[in-house]
């Protein structure tokens, strides 16, 4: 029998793209406590359930098996220093961490893309680790987007602007924003419907750009997913274009020729991008779902596959 490769298999558990977390407690004297940890998952929805896991040889490993709570804060994208920091052995991490108690008394990261403070449920004994399952007892999110690891580097779901200026190519680079179940969509002089798009993302003082667009419209929106990139062969070099989810901040538009449209209401007929048709109804039925991905194709060959692979900014 070949001998089992433990450096392998961690190897091989580290091909799953998970999220990071921060899990917090407070220690018997008051202290707050924490860890990195991306060995996270929900377990029920009735109760309401999830659990983390934590190595039998971790200094923390006492605190929190007896503690009788913990918090699981689910870092996002611009906290890669926090998750260093609690991977640390640094002897304060939280006198460099904003953070405030939650309702069942651990501590709470600031800026966190969710969080679930929970009442400890179950210990259970796994191996060289404790799986701690909790009951949560509170919970939150943010529209911020989630940090995540894979192979031991931070990955991105986002296009970086880096990587739009470096192509070779021309792009277009729209937004589907949502806000209160409604789309964003602009109309022209003829009423044709387009989502908000540019030639290119940034920066915001270039009127041709999409932020330039949403920033002459006087939008607040807030990019977050990369969810479509597609190629129109049919245009001189072939035109990419590149669209992101995200959300509109504040209130109603008030230019007239923006409209926020309920997904379930899209005059469908009056958008006159083809392909641009057929990526918003894959997002209303996606969303319906609430299940997206991340999709790469040919406008003008109508074809679509699902990108499975996300760019990975590796940090060591």
């Amino acid at each position: 029998m070949t001998a089992f490769d433990a450096r392998e298999f961690r190897k091989a558990l580290g091909s799953f793209v998970t999220g990071v977390t921060v899990v917090t407690t407070v220690e018997p004297d008051g202290g707050p406590r924490g860890f990195t940890a991306n060995s996270f998952t929900s377990v029920s929805l009735d109760p309401p359930l999830v659990l983390i896991c934590i190595a039998k040889t971790a200094a923390s490993c006492p605190v929190f098996e007896g503690s009788g709570h913990f918090a699981v804060n689910i870092l996002a994208e611009h906290q890669q220093a926090v998750s260093g920091l609690f991977a640390s052995k640094s002897p304060d991490k939280f006198a460099a961490t904003a953070w405030s108690a939650g309702p069942a008394g651990s501590p709470l990261i600031a800026g966190a893309a969710a969080w679930f403070d929970c009442t400890t449920h179950q210990v259970v004994d796994a191996g060289d680790h404790l799986v701690l399952i909790g009951r949560v007892a509170g919970f939150g999110q943010s529209p911020a987007t989630p940090l995540a690891y894979c192979r031991g580097a931070y990955v991105a779901f986002g296009l970086s602007q880096e990587a739009l200026a470096a192509a070779d190519r021309r792009t277009r680079v729209g937004a589907i924003l949502e806000q209160d179940g409604a789309v964003l969509l602009l109309a022209d002089a003829d009423g044709w419907l387009d989502l908000p798009a540019g030639a290119g993302l940034d920066p915001a003082a270039d009127p041709r750009s999409l932020k330039g667009v949403l920033a002459r419209h006087g939008l607040d929106a807030r990019l977050s997913f990369l969810f479509a990139v597609f190629e129109d062969a049919a245009t001189d070099r072939g035109t990419v274009s590149i669209y992101y989810r995200g959300t509109l901040a504040g209130g109603p538009p008030q230019d007239p020729a923006l409209r926020l449209v309920p997904l379930d209401d899209i005059p469908w007929p009056l958008l006159a991008d083809d392909a641009v048709r057929s990526m918003l109804q894959r997002f209303v039925n996606e969303r319906g779902e609430d299940s997206f991905g991340i999709y790469v194709g040919n406008a003008a060959a109508g074809t679509v596959r699902a990108l499975q692979a996300q760019n990975e900014a590796g940090l060591r």
